[in-house]
């Protein structure tokens, strides 16, 4: 009797979007920094958020120059790099709680990637549990080599999308495994007042050309958002209002995150 295969990153991503979808609503996937309030309440931390009803959970890895993070997150990753988060230790962490998580997904900035390798980076990142990874500050057109190395791993890695997306890059990224993050306003991340009018035509783009899952984040700061892009899009990703409440109340993040999210998930259930 031949050994059961255990399903690939990107084959756990797919089943998540397609066990939401099944339930008649959008996947939910908050964002975590990995070392706030500190690395050792990162296990605790990601089960909460699990429990409160995660469909996935994105990762986050400090880095010193977060380009595509807004003021939020810019302060995790400092709060976090000056408490001594390092990648190695992240990926212990990781390795020891994914096995009982909703899929992980590891937004990361390409120095990270280049300074280990590649190839290196890529197989710490299956060994941790991560199934797909986001890499913002490396466009798709020169990712080539890192999909490859991915697929091989089993990983997804993430294409963006954002309203200024030209056709061409629509056409270019139908190929992707995962689901394709649509970044809803132009500009960094953070809590706006109002969901952008423009999410709905920028999903309506994607689907046209893509058959992969559409996840929409920057800037949903509130389970009305969450909703709302969630009745437009197949997951809805909430970063810098979950990072914020754990940045105020570190001595209670755990409480704090299970609490919200939980607010998040009974919103795009409604």
């Amino acid at each position: 009797m031949m050994a059961r295969r255990e399903p690939t990153g990107a084959e756990r991503i797919a089943a998540a979007f397609a066990a939401a979808r099944k339930a008649g609503r959008a996947a939910l996937i908050p964002f975590v920094t990995a070392g706030v309030p500190t690395l050792e309440a990162l296990p605790d931390l990601l089960g909460a958020v699990a429990q409160a009803g995660a469909d996935l959970i994105e990762v986050g890895l400090p880095f010193s120059d977060p380009l595509a993070d807004g003021p939020v997150l810019q302060r995790a990753a400092t709060w976090a790099l000056e408490r001594g988060t390092r990648v190695d230790a992240v990926f212990a962490a990781l390795r020891t709680v994914a096995p009982h998580l909703p899929p992980l997904v590891l937004l990361t900035y390409v120095n990270l990637v280049l300074r280990r390798g590649m190839t290196e980076f890529v197989q710490a990142a299956q060994e941790a549990g991560i199934s797909g990874l986001i890499v913002p500050d490396l466009p798709w057109a020169e990712s080539d080599s890192l999909r490859q190395v991915a697929k091989r791993g089993g990983l997804a890695l993430i294409p963006l999308v954002a309203p200024t997306s030209t056709d061409r890059h629509l056409k270019d990224i139908a190929g992707a495994k995962g689901f394709v993050y649509g970044v809803s306003v132009t500009g960094v991340t953070g809590p706006r007042q109002a969901v952008d009018p423009g999410v709905a035509h920028l999903v309506a783009r994607v689907r046209a050309e893509v058959a992969l899952p559409v996840a929409v984040g920057f800037g949903i700061a509130s389970p009305a958002q969450a909703r709302a892009v969630g009745a437009i899009a197949d997951g809805v990703i909430v970063g810098s209002a979950l990072m914020s409440r754990i940045l105020d109340h570190p001595d209670s993040a755990v409480s704090e995150a299970r609490h919200f999210v939980a607010e998040l998930r009974r919103a795009v259930e409604a």
